[in-house]
């Protein structure tokens, strides 16, 4: 059940403008994806809607997580969908499955996420991300045997953008859980 409740879009002060521009930075390395007939992420939006100001200061990060990371689309899913699954947030989760997609992950894919790092199938990369996202959950930082493989694939900037993309992620779980994020209409049909 929301604890906050959304602002439907007519609703939204003008300053949320500014705050939705912000997501889409400047120097894009991954165009955004095709909007026609996808998820609309009301409830999210809506509920970002009721402090703009924050909105457009996450929005201007999470915008670069998303659009100009130096990692991949399909690396950067793999984080976000294994947050998501260790976190419980079932909106990260449901969105980003369209976004996983989008990346070049399929079903079976998105499945073996939520099993984790020591799921068959995954190749030494894939696997080492999934573990640092459960470290960085479970302990706080990567462990040195999953910095290192990361660090053998991986240059400095692909480093820290995968630390801050699990930081962002992991704050975006927090928010939709603690808020009462519900699923938007279009995410359960989805389902």
């Amino acid at each position: 059940m929301a604890r906050l409740t959304p602002l439907p879009p007519k609703q939204w002060p003008e300053s949320m403008r500014d705050a939705l521009a912000a997501l889409r930075p400047t120097d894009a390395r991954h165009p955004p994806p095709e909007t026609e007939g996808r998820p609309k992420g009301r409830n999210a939006l809506g509920t970002l809607a009721l402090h703009p100001e924050l909105t457009k200061a996450f929005n201007t990060f999470n915008g670069y997580i998303l659009f100009s990371s130096t990692l991949a689309p399909r690396q950067r899913e793999l984080l976000v969908l294994r947050v998501a699954a260790l976190r419980r947030s079932s909106y990260e989760w449901e969105q980003h499955r369209v976004l996983a997609a989008d990346a070049g992950l399929d079903a079976e894919d998105v499945a073996r996420i939520a099993e984790g790092p020591d799921a068959p199938g995954w190749s030494a990369l894939d696997a080492a991300m999934l573990r640092a996202v459960d470290e960085m959950i479970g302990e706080g930082e990567i462990a040195e045997p999953t910095w290192r493989a990361l660090a053998a694939e991986l240059d400095e900037r692909q480093l820290m953008d995968l630390v801050f993309t699990v930081g962002a992620y992991e704050t975006l779980a927090f928010a939709f859980r603690s808020f009462g994020v519900e699923l938007d209409e279009d995410l359960l049909r989805r389902k």
